[in-house]
């Protein structure tokens, strides 16, 4: 038998893309520091964007 537990929650789907332009020589220093922490540059992106939208999405928002 298979019991939910009310604790994990599903990962959302990753369905969108956000294309940004930036110097190469910022990109290869960047993903180069992020294979040396052990992490990958679009988890870090995506972990500033979330932290970005807690710290400046409006009080009533939340």
């Amino acid at each position: 038998m298979r019991v939910k537990t009310l604790d994990k929650k599903k990962p959302k789907k990753k369905d969108s893309q956000l294309i940004i332009r930036i110097n190469g020589q910022e990109r290869a220093e960047f993903v180069d520091l992020c294979e040396e922490l052990d992490t990958s540059a679009a988890r870090e992106v995506r972990r500033f964007i979330r932290q970005f939208i807690v710290e400046h999405k409006p009080k009533s928002s939340q």
